[in-house]
């Protein structure tokens, strides 16, 4: 896909495992990446990892949950770039602190574990909507991305704060695909993935034994309950997110499409 040639994408949470092949996808089609972290320096290493072409991919420092440093970064970028076309809220996760288990019950949930995993979830997908969203409206177009989780439609047992900040992040998407079309331009989009089951950094280990590779109960639980029999690899998210990004997708707003092997089609029987 060329139709991203020349515009300028700000990717948040790009330095995971998925983060890392959008990063590598939008770059190839021709956009410009302004990669934030809240480690510049990883970030940086992201883009060398790649072998990302410099002049059109850079770094920049801000945490997803502090709007001025957001609003410092965004001054940096349209310096660099001079606009912002789109914007991938990224950044997400689970913490340990806000899951249960044999040794933790749902009464015994540490509260800033749950405050940390619903802000970085929730927070960390409006408060960028609000800063690299007003330059969209500025401009009158635009695209912005959120990225959900199964766990939105289904909640998952265990990940009660992370599952209910997913959620929250479903109607978002629709809530400001609604405003921004109606309050500033139809030609600004807002829609979201929902990834399926991928391995990454963070569940690698609750999805598959450290030692063996094997699955873990938990594991083998997803892989009978999708219907494609494997987990997703992160070149299978790309598609989804260059089409949401691009023009091909101008009709399209307020949706959260799953990219999950049929996962969330799948009844168990």
């Amino acid at each position: 896909m060329t139709e991203l040639a020349g515009q300028t994408v700000v990717i948040t949470g790009g330095t995971g495992v998925l983060g890392k092949a959008m990063v590598q996808a939008i770059a190839g089609a021709g956009a410009n990446i302004a990669l934030l972290s809240r480690d510049r320096a990883r970030a940086e290493a992201v883009l060398a990892e790649r072998k990302l072409d410099r002049a059109r991919c850079a770094a920049f420092q801000a945490d997803v949950m502090r709007k001025a440093e957001l609003q410092n970064a965004c001054k940096e970028i349209l310096s660099r770039f001079v606009r912002i076309d789109c914007l991938i809220n990224g950044a997400g996760g689970n913490s340990p602190k806000a899951t249960t288990g044999p040794d933790t019950s749902f009464f015994q949930l540490d509260e800033e574990g749950i405050r940390f995993v619903t802000e970085l979830n929730l927070l960390g997908t409006i408060l960028p909507s609000q800063v690299f969203g007003e330059v969209m409206a500025r401009q009158k177009a635009g695209s912005i991305l959120n990225i959900s989780s199964m766990s939105a439609f289904s909640p998952l047992t265990r990940v009660a704060g992370y599952s209910a900040a997913k959620a929250a992040v479903n109607n978002f998407t629709q809530w400001l695909a609604v405003h921004m079309a109606q309050e500033y331009s139809p030609a600004i989009r807002v829609n979201a993935v929902a990834p399926g089951f991928f391995l990454t950094e963070q569940n690698r280990f609750l999805l598959t034994d450290k030692e063996t590779g094997a699955l873990t109960p938990r594991g083998q639980k997803i892989l009978d309950h999708t219907p494609m029999r494997r987990f997703g690899k992160p070149e299978d998210l790309v598609g989804a997110v260059l089409w949401l990004l691009s023009p091909s997708a101008s009709f399209v707003t307020g949706i959260v499409v799953p990219v999950d092997g049929g996962f969330s089609a799948y009844s168990g029987v």
